[in-house]
């Protein structure tokens, strides 16, 4: 394969890892995806789970459906939502992991959006 053609598959799967990425950079995302870690749950159950508003939630599953993180199964007439592969589960507990060690770099880093008292922080020089 020729080296341009080899640099822009790379380039590709950077970009669409990034894409995946995105699906855990949003807080309501994330705390969903975290509370779907014990098993199916109804939006309702997710709602209790998370805090966050029934609008919300639904609007953010469609995200998570989308891109494949979760799926939906209709039970009666209940409809529930799990993690799509228990390696998304792996993905957050690995997260989990390594920001034990980096949290306080994370929360100090000016690059990220994070709340406003963390942007005095150390990152400003890369």
């Amino acid at each position: 394969m020729p080296m341009i053609a080899q640099a822009n598959k790379v380039a590709n799967k950077v970009d669409l890892k990034a894409k995946l990425f995105r699906g855990f950079s949003d807080s309501s995302r994330l705390s969903i995806l975290n509370a779907l870690r014990v098993g199916p749950l109804t939006v309702n159950d997710i709602v209790e789970a998370t805090g966050l508003n029934q609008s919300n939630v639904s609007n953010h599953l469609g995200c998570l459906r989308c891109c494949d993180l979760v799926i939906r199964s209709q039970r009666g007439r209940y409809v529930y939502y799990q993690l799509a592969d228990a390696r998304v589960a792996k993905f957050l507990d690995l997260a989990d992991e390594l920001l034990a060690d980096v949290a306080k770099g994370v929360y100090e880093c000016t690059h990220y959006d994070l709340p406003k008292e963390a942007k005095n922080g150390k990152c400003n020089n890369h």
